[in-house]
C-alpha cells in the first residue's frame, strides 16, 4: 500500500513542525539542549517518518498501526 505520503496535510504539518522545533532549541543554552532538546527533537521528528514508513507497508492496517502511532 503505496501512497504518495509527501503529498498529505498531516506529513506537511509535521515537517514543519519538525523544523520549527529545530530552529527554536538551536538557540537553547547547553544545559537545555542536553536535558530538553535531544527528546523534543526525535518526537517531532518521529512524527513523518511514522507517516512515511506507514505508508510503505503492504495493508491499510499496517500502514493505519503507523498512522496512529504518528499521532501519539
Amino acid at each position: 500500500m503505496t501512497t504518495n505520503y509527501e503529498e498529505l496535510n498531516a506529513y506537511k504539518l509535521s515537517e514543519n513542525l519538525s523544523d520549527k522545533i529545530w530552529d527554536i532549541v538551536i538557540a537553547w543554552n547547553n544545559f537545555e539542549k542536553d536535558v530538553l532538546s535531544k527528546q523534543l527533537v526525535k518526537a517531532a521528528d518521529s512524527i513523518s517518518a511514522n507517516i512515511a514508513e506507514g505508508s510503505g507497508k503492504g495493508s491499510f492496517v499496517d500502514h493505519k498501526k503507523y498512522l496512529k502511532i504518528s499521532r501519539g
